[in-house]
């Protein structure tokens, strides 16, 4: 099948992922494929180049690095011009190998630019080595594992391969075992990786497509979460023009009482400082893209949740002010994975969220947890519930419950208002 390169808005994301293991048969890394399709485990490739950057783009942009690989390596076939790019020094060097395919030359260039690679803490790969030749003796001196296909090589020139490699300090994988003889076999020979058929067929990931503009404001609420300069801040704004508008617009807006109009971007940023920035960042993530019924009910839960939960966090500790920034996020953020079709754990890999946030959307845990729950009955008529959770989170009562929730959905109507304008 000859694969569309270029992905229609409509498509599902999809990527192959083919474990490579060690000897005692751990996983220790997955090539990374480019696939179309969901349905075809395979795909004709055409363009190395535009191949190379689609898996990139989904593996590291749009599914994330923790739901793709955990904590292994990636494997990435490249060309000759995705070497000779710019955009392979963008990746995280400590986290993939570089599978130089077969169809690389080994110029004077080429070596010139592995050994910059190399330098700068890439690990290299040779891809379906099957013979020697004096091309390949320079780039031996450089890689680190040496992948050999082998349906392409008889048993006796296995045997000549393997003893010539050994002449350098190189891993030896062995690639498309198909059955326990041949990975019995390799064990003998001394290969140190192993991957093929035998072990499991390259896995389809697939994911619904993230609103770009969605994914770019989850990009700068992370941001926020560590210690971050202004400057960085506006820096990351300007990529997304849209987002400084809507950002611009709503700190004009009433809601915020700011007492000046705010004329400029950095302006804003100040203004607003950086709690309040996390807060309404969150909020950006439901009101972007929300034109449809679905979006807008989502952007007004998200709404009433974080605010509910504020409140609710300020009538059991009136002076903690982290406390209720934090009720405020894990209100927005449990709603994540309606947002983005995608399931919260993977998401929250991503964020650099403090414990107890993440414990308590995770697995409802702590004082925030149990407010998340509170919120939760409500919302699904569990009255009786409520009152036994509400009993045991002295010393909230139903009445101040209530009152949270009256003045959430209050300022969420204003806030819809606002952003209408």
């Amino acid at each position: 099948m000859v694969a569309p390169l270029v992905d229609s808005a409509d498509s599902p994301l999809c990527l192959g992922r083919q474990p490579i293991l060690d000897r005692e048969q751990n996983i220790v890394a997955y090539e990374l494929l480019f696939r179309a399709s969901s349905s075809h485990n395979g795909a004709v490739v055409v363009d190395d180049f535009a191949a190379t950057s689609q898996v990139v783009i989904r593996a590291f942009t749009e599914f994330g690095l923790a739901s793709v690989l955990g904590n292994c390596l990636g494997y990435l076939n490249v060309d000759e011009q995705f070497l000779s790019s710019d955009l392979v020094e963008l990746l995280p060097r400590e986290r993939v190998v570089l599978e130089v395919l077969e169809t690389v030359e080994m110029t004077p260039t080429i070596l010139t630019r592995l050994r910059e690679l190399k330098a700068m803490g890439f690990q290299l790969a040779l891809d379906d080595f099957t013979h020697f030749a004096d091309q390949y003796l320079p780039a031996l001196a450089l890689v680190d594992i040496v992948k050999l296909d082998l349906p392409l090589l008889t048993g006796d020139e296995l045997t000549a391969v393997v003893q010539q490699l050994r002449r350098w300090p190189l891993k030896l994988l062995a690639e498309k075992i198909d059955n326990r003889a041949q990975f019995q076999d390799c064990i003998r020979r001394g290969f140190d990786l192993f991957q093929g058929y035998f072990f499991a067929k390259p896995t389809i990931l697939s994911s619904r497509r993230v609103d770009p503009a969605r994914a770019g404001v989850l990009r700068l609420m992370n941001l926020t979460l560590g210690e971050v300069k202004i400057s960085t801040l506006e820096r990351e704004f300007k990529h997304y023009p849209n987002l400084t508008y809507k950002l611009l617009r709503l700190v004009n807006s009433v809601t915020l009482g700011a007492p000046v109009k705010i004329h400029s971007l950095k302006q804003a940023l100040v203004v607003l400082g950086q709690r309040p920035l996390q807060r309404w960042l969150q909020l950006l993530l439901f009101t972007q893209g929300a034109e449809d019924v679905a979006g807008q009910s989502l952007s007004t839960l998200a709404a009433v949740r974080g605010k509910s939960m504020e409140l609710m966090a300020n009538y059991l500790a009136p002076h903690h002010r982290e406390q209720a920034d934090q009720a405020f996020m894990v209100g927005v953020l449990s709603l994540l994975d309606a947002l983005f079709g995608t399931p919260l754990p993977e998401l929250l890999a991503e964020l650099n969220l403090a414990d107890s946030v993440r414990a308590a959307l995770l697995n409802h845990q702590g004082s925030l947890g149990r407010l998340l729950n509170i919120i939760l009955r409500s919302e699904q008529n569990q009255f009786d519930e409520l009152i036994i959770e509400l009993a045991e989170l002295s010393p909230l009562s139903l009445l101040q419950f209530n009152q949270a929730q009256l003045q959430a959905l209050g300022w969420a109507n204003k806030l819809a208002i606002s952003n209408e304008r």
